[in-house]
């Protein structure tokens, strides 16, 4: 005979089989490893237009206005050197004195010449005013007057020669003073006193520059120079200059001079060897801040007006091309090439290609997100991000 199973036993063999299956009644414990994950947070930016100011430096050399070898007309010992290495001197000053006797004994025998023709010319004169009434009341023949009035004339002619010898020999003499053409800073000074120098030298005696105003001279090549062609306005070269913003200097130390200049000339040739033209900027230089042969940087401004800029950070870079990852319908982001300029605003792209304004742009996450990938996008303030553009 069976035994009947009761309700009762058979409650508690329910109970025994969830125990042992390890159940749980609270919500959601069921859900295990292999189940979907939430989208990740990611910062997401609208692109808007901007303006920014591009800058295109190129290597330069100073030169002063003018760069002027002082050199001897004549030759000598240097006897007195008044000026020193560096300083800043007046047109007309004096710098260096020669000793040269010779010169000076060629202006006394010179002066000598001159007192021996003014006797001379004396005693023709004498001659003449003698055979004039003479040959009125025709004592003497007029052959005879004519005669004492060429001697006169000779000795004349030679007063003049003996009066010009006097002057050149004064104007050497006058050589062994030398003096500044222009106001300058004088160079180096590589002859001492005791020095024998002359024209024939090499070296000069010293140099002076003048630094009231300094060239600036710096090259494009022929890429950069049909950029600046294209972006500057005006149909001559000289319109274009005259468009051409200022000029910043950034000198050898890094810091940015005072004083804007202007861009005056360009080679209207390209140099074959360099494949590069010629530019030359002018630069006020007030104080003399600035030297000749010193080395530094013209930068060229370069207006961007309401483009599209974005951060460096929101790119990537693949095989020399350029991507973002711009926000989709779903919140799928998709890959998208760009293009943009070889200059950059700071620590911002200049976009040309490949993006338009409104475009949600992912702010930071090249390193971990994936062409459509869904993400939760957090949408970051456009002042936020283009607050430090040119910075």
């Amino acid at each position: 005979m069976k035994k009947a199973i009761f309700p009762s036993a058979i409650a508690g063999m329910a109970i025994l089989v969830l125990s042992s299956c390890g159940g749980n009644s609270q919500p959601g414990a069921g859900a295990g490893p292999g189940a979907a994950q939430p989208p990740a947070s990611y910062q997401v930016f609208t692109v808007s237009p901007q303006s920014a100011t591009l800058n295109n430096d190129y290597p330069a050399t100073l030169q002063g206005e003018q760069n002027i070898e002082i050199r001897p007309k004549v030759d000598g010992f240097v006897d007195k050197i008044y000026i020193d290495e560096g300083s800043v001197v007046k047109k007309g000053q004096l710098l260096f004195r020669l000793s040269a006797p010779q010169y000076q004994q060629d202006v006394n025998n010179s002066a000598a010449a001159i007192s021996s023709a003014e006797a001379d010319v004396s005693v023709a004169q004498l001659a003449v005013n003698k055979a004039k009434p003479l040959v009125e009341k025709d004592i003497i023949s007029h052959y005879e007057l004519e005669s004492a009035e060429y001697t006169l004339a000779s000795r004349k002619a030679a007063l003049a020669q003996a009066r010009a010898t006097l002057n050149t020999a004064k104007v050497n003499l006058g050589y062994t003073a030398i003096t500044s053409p222009v106001n300058g800073v004088v160079g180096t000074i590589p002859f001492k006193i005791g020095s024998l120098v002359s024209s024939t030298n090499t070296q000069p005696l010293t140099t002076v520059s003048n630094i009231g105003k300094v060239y600036a001279y710096f090259s494009l090549n022929e890429k950069q120079l049909l950029e600046f062609s294209r972006t500057v306005k005006g149909s001559t070269l000289n319109q274009k200059l005259a468009n051409t913003p200022p000029v910043i200097l950034i000198l050898s130390d890094g810091t940015t001079y005072p004083e804007k200049g202007r861009v005056e000339t360009i080679a209207g040739l390209i140099d074959t060897e360099t494949g590069s033209a010629s530019f030359r900027a002018t630069f006020p230089n007030p104080v003399g801040l600035l030297r000749s042969g010193s080395s530094a940087n013209v930068r060229i401004p370069q207006q961007v007006k309401d483009g599209i800029l974005i951060p460096q950070r929101s790119a990537y870079e693949l095989q020399g091309k350029h991507f973002v990852y711009v926000l989709g319908a779903n919140d799928i982001v998709k890959s998208v090439e760009i293009e943009i300029m070889d200059l950059t605003a700071g620590q911002f792209y200049v976009v040309t290609s490949g993006l338009k304004n409104g475009d949600k742009i992912v702010y930071d996450g090249t390193s971990s997100l994936k062409d459509s990938a869904k993400i939760k996008p957090e949408a970051m303030d456009a002042g936020k991000v283009y607050q430090d553009i040119n910075k």
